[in-house]
Parts: structure tokens; C-alpha cells; sequence
């Protein structure tokens, strides 16, 4: 096996660079396809985009979940990377897997079940609720190969195998955008099925997508997706395991659940204020992807050395990762600007659509910079070092005691104006500057999280 280069100050730029190009890549389609949906469904209807856009909070939770539980196993995976115990990695992977399918069969069969109470939940109007309601239906495969698929690649991108999980994404989204088409408008002799689809068109996807993942465990010479480690116990990583990845589950599901509050306070402003949104949402994404891919490459390295013991090293990389992340953030904020005379030109919106558009397109250019240090320190560095619980208790107070509260005070108690309510629900990420740039320098953080003898006592 061979390790990734140690961390060193005169390679760093490059061997991030390396990493983060891959990831950028693969988040890069991951927006495409959001975009594909919103730019064809603008085609078939706005209330068509609105459902959708509502709907799809659901897949945005789900995805935070196996975000979350992909990252506890990123935390243990790289560091022992580092250290050299591929079986301790694929032990780690098994566990994850057991937490993933559990919430994606949950997912799965309420939407099943009842997606039109599902939709309710955030909005009233009985138009999106009947559209959202098929799409949901018809999107519960895709969230049970996800819960496989999303585990699989974090723990191939935890030890450096960030190609190989991109052609894999490479692979489904464009399948995904090509059968958006057939699906959406009816292509070669597909019937024509609007928003539904949309979730035939992912589904369908995510299959092709699971399916190149048994594809490249069968060639692989160490990481397998052998579902026979579902059932092998360890108490110790299983321990290590729920310590770490409980508070980043914790984490990515308060601050996904904030966020999909969000939609239920803009949701109930109207469907003007939920059609921008909606494409506010994709130019966002789009913005932020080098930001994120940043946050995620530097938190694969920086785990890397840390398992090797280095850490020393490790402190001066992730100083090093911050000044890349200011400079990504303001890259993000000037593609938003740059993008928002576009998105005003051929969006197809009503008037009181495209003023709302246009000013919350602009409320991005600087949010952008915002989340960027907050995800490159929370979800990169913080968690490179074993620490999870920091960004719980951060956004669980800023996200449910402050960002929350306030968007329902100002839209229905002080009953502001929605431009107002958006630019308040947008300070979320500024107010917790303090503390979360606070603990950074106070190195905390920082801590080898692996063992030795782990398997002669079990």
C-alpha cells in the first residue's frame, strides 16, 4: 500500500490542489443536475419548480444525514490511513453502512408511504402538494442506493481515492441530466412526466451509480463494499465510531433541518418567494463548490498526517488551508455576481419572482464567504481532528436559538417584507464567527484519534 505524501510546507499547495480538483469536479455536477432540474422544470411550470424545490428538502436532509455518517467514518478512515490499518478502515466502513441503510429504508418508506403529508409540511397550496407528492414517491429508490453509495465513496475519498469516486459521480449525473430530458419533456417515446420525471430520471441514476460501486469493489485491492463487515463487532471502533460520528451526524442534521426551515418560513411567504429561491439555491451551490471541495480535500489531508502523529504539521496545514478557503469564499461571492445578470435574463419567472431574484442573488455575493470559513473549520479542519462535538453545540445554538427564531419573528410576528426575512435568515453564518474562528486558534481541535492493538481483544 502506499501512503499519501506527508504534508510539508513547500508541497502543500500542490497535494491540496490535487485533492480539491477531483471533489470540485464532482460537486460541480452534483450542482449541474440540481440546475439541469430547475432550468427544465422552468419550462414546464413554476409551480412545477416551486413543488420540487420543496420536495426536494427532504433528499437535502437525507443527503446531510449520510453526510453526516460519511464524515465520522472520514475522521476514523484517514487517520488510519495514515497510521496503515486498512482493517480497521474496513471495519469503520461496515458500521457506517449499518447507520446509512437504517435512515435510508426509514426515508424511503414515508415517502412511500405518505409524501403528500410529507409535502404539507411545507406547504398548503394543494397544486404543490399533488406534484410533490409523485415526485417523492418515485424518489424513494434513489434514497436507498444512496445510503450505500455515499458511504462507499467517503471512505474510497478518506484515503485518497478522490478519482475514482468522481468518475463514479461522473458517471451517474450525467446519465441523471440526460434522462431529466427523456423523462421531463418526453423524449424518444418516453411519456411526458414533468416533475415525476425528475425522480425517475435520479433514481434511475443512483442505480447505475450503486452499480459501478460493486464494479469497482470487485477490482479493488483494499477497500471492498463487502456487506459482510455489517456484521463483524468491534466495540472499540464502534465506540470511537458513535463518539465522533453522533455529534457530526448531530451537526449535519440540525443544520439541515435549520435550512429546510428556511424553505417552510419562505414556503409560506408564497409561491413568488419559493420560485426564487429556488433558483437562488442553484447559483449558491455553484458558488460554493470550490469552497466546499476545499473544506473537504483539507480535511482528507489533514486527518492524513494527524494519523501519522505529525501534528505539528498538521497545525501549519490547516493555517495554510485557511488562507485558501478567504480566497475561495471570495472567488464564490464574485461567480454569484457574476451569474445574477444571466439568471435574471432568461429566467422565466412573474415580476414579483424576478425582483426577489435579483436581490437575493445579491445578498449572496457576500454569504458565500460566510459559509466558506465556516465549513472549511467546522466540517474540514475541526473534524480532521477527531472534533465533531465543537460544530454540534456551534450550530445548534446559532441555527435553532438565533437564525430560526428570528425568520418566523420577522415573517410572521413582525410580518417584515420577504426580502427583509431572507437577508435575516442570511446572517446565520456571520454571527458564529467569533466562536468558531475562537476555537481554531485555540487548538483544541487537534488530537490522533486512532489505536493500536485494536483487533487482539475482539
Amino acid at each position: 500500500m502506499q501512503k499519501m505524501p506527508q504534508i510539508k510546507n513547500d508541497v502543500f499547495y500542490r497535494q491540496i490542489f490535487k485533492l480539491v480538483l477531483p471533489i470540485v469536479i464532482q460537486n460541480l455536477l452534483s450542482a449541474a443536475v440540481s440546475s439541469a432540474d430547475v432550468v427544465m422544470l422552468n419550462y414546464v411550470g413554476q409551480s412545477s419548480i416551486s413543488a420540487v424545490s420543496l420536495a426536494s428538502q427532504y433528499a437535502n436532509v437525507l443527503f446531510m444525514v449520510f453526510y453526516g455518517l460519511g464524515t465520522g467514518a472520514t475522521m476514523l478512515c484517514a487517520q488510519y490511513y495514515g497510521k496503515g490499518d486498512m482493517k480497521a478502515i474496513q471495519v469503520v466502513e461496515g458500521i457506517a453502512l449499518r447507520f446509512s441503510l437504517g435512515f435510508a429504508i426509514l426515508f424511503a418508506g414515508a415517502a412511500c408511504v405518505f409524501p403528500e403529508g410529507m409535502m404539507r409540511v411545507f406547504t398548503n397550496d394543494a397544486e404543490l402538494i399533488a406534484i410533490g407528492a409523485s415526485y417523492l414517491r418515485f424518489m424513494s429508490v434513489s434514497y436507498l442506493c444512496w445510503g450505500i453509495i455515499e458511504v462507499y465513496l467517503a471512505v474510497l475519498r478518506s484515503i485518497g481515492r478522490v478519482t475514482v469516486s468522481t468518475l463514479m459521480n461522473v458517471l451517474a449525473f450525467s446519465l441523471n441530466i440526460i434522462l431529466n430530458a427523456v423523462f421531463i419533456f418526453g423524449l424518444l417515446g418516453a411519456p411526458k412526466m414533468g416533475a415525476m420525471g425528475v425522480a425517475i430520471a435520479t433514481s434511475a441514476s443512483r442505480l447505475a451509480e450503486l452499480a459501478a460501486c460493486f464494479v469497482v469493489s470487485a477490482v479493488s485491492k483494499d477497500i471492498k463494499l463487502d456487506f459482510r463487515y455489517l456484521f463483524v463487532k468491534n466495540k472499540l471502533l464502534f465506540s470511537d465510531f458513535v463518539r465522533l460520528s453522533l455529534p457530526a451526524l448531530g451537526n449535519d442534521i440540525i443544520w439541515s433541518v435549520a435550512f429546510s426551515m428556511y424553505s417552510v418560513i419562505m414556503g409560506h411567504l408564497g409561491t413568488d418567494a419559493v420560485a426564487a429561491n429556488s433558483f437562488v439555491v442553484v447559483v449558491r451551490n455553484f458558488g460554493t463548490i470550490l469552497c466546499f471541495g476545499m473544506a473537504s480535500a483539507g480535511g482528507i489531508l489533514l486527518g492524513n498526517v494527524i494519523g501519522e502523529n505529525k501534528l505539528e504539521e498538521a497545525r501549519a496545514g490547516a493555517g495554510k488551508l485557511m488562507k485558501l478557503t478567504v480566497i475561495t469564499g471570495a472567488i464564490g461571492g464574485l461567480i454569484v455576481l457574476a451569474a445574477t445578470p444571466l439568471v435574471l435574463k432568461y429566467a422565466t419567472l412573474t415580476e414579483t419572482s424576478m425582483h426577489y431574484l435579483k436581490y437575493m442573488l445579491l445578498i449572496n455575493t457576500y454569504y458565500v464567504m460566510g459559509a466558506a470559513v465556516n465549513t472549511t473549520l467546522i466540517a474540514g479542519v475541526f473534524r480532521a481532528g477527531g472534533d465533531s462535538r465543537f460544530g454540534f453545540i456551534c450550530d445548534t445554538i446559532d441555527m435553532w436559538c438565533y437564525a430560526v427564531p428570528l425568520g418566523f419573528l420577522a415573517a410572521f410576528a413582525l410580518k417584515l417584507p420577504v426580502l427583509w426575512v431572507y437577508f435575516l435568515l442570511c446572517t446565520d453564518e456571520f454571527v458564529k464567527w467569533p466562536w468558531v474562528i475562537r476555537h481554531y486558534r485555540s487548538g483544541k481541535w487537534l488530537n490522533n484519534i486512532t489505536r493500536d492493538d485494536l483487533f487482539i481483544e475482539n
